[in-house]
């Protein structure tokens, strides 16, 4: 904008807006990002809330002298910026992708405790034979050759009372067959 240059309500007014974005544009949005905390989005939204502001206002922008249109665009920038952030500081906490996140983390860790409880029930109603491989083989991992030898059986009975013992499981816990395949 040239000195002396106002904005005037009508169809000039969409030139003129224009201009002063061309004009002061990027130094406005460069301080409302650092501002925004780096928030590209929050730092567009003022620049267009500002030039909303100038829009409203021409008479701010009455000047004899060219220099004094940024400071003021700059001035209402910072305004905006500092009552965005007041009001966001005043309202509780927007609910974006990583509080979501959190929230499915806690609901699956909820979950897995409670099939946890269920399965350690289930364990409780096997054999004490079918219990003692369903241990070692998948809750502490050992190898069918390692749980024979601790064991003292054949890796033959290993794998005949793992299956006894999945099987039985299965009966038990009828909502859980496919994660016990």
């Amino acid at each position: 904008m040239t000195a002396g240059t106002t904005l005037t309500h009508g169809t000039t007014a969409e030139h003129e807006l224009a201009a002063l974005q061309r004009e002061h544009g990027r130094p406005l949005f460069a301080l409302l990002l650092r501002l925004c905390d780096g928030d590209r989005q929050r730092a567009e939204d003022l620049v267009q809330e500002t030039l909303v502001r100038a829009w409203q206002h021409p008479e701010a922008l009455r000047a004899d002298d060219f220099d004094s249109v940024r400071p003021w665009l700059l001035t209402v920038g910072r305004r905006l910026a500092i009552d965005a952030r007041r009001a966001r500081q005043a309202r509780p906490a927007e609910v974006g992708d990583a509080v979501l996140e959190n929230a499915r983390v806690c609901a699956d860790h909820a979950e897995r405790a409670a099939a946890t409880l269920d399965v350690r029930e289930a364990v409780k109603t096997l054999t004490p034979e079918h219990r003692e491989v369903l241990v070692l083989v998948y809750f502490q991992g050992a190898s069918v050759a390692e749980a024979a030898k601790a064991l003292g059986i054949p890796p033959g009975t290993v794998k005949s009372r793992a299956y006894y013992a999945l099987r039985a499981l299965r009966r038990v816990l009828p909502g859980y067959a496919a994660d016990l395949r």
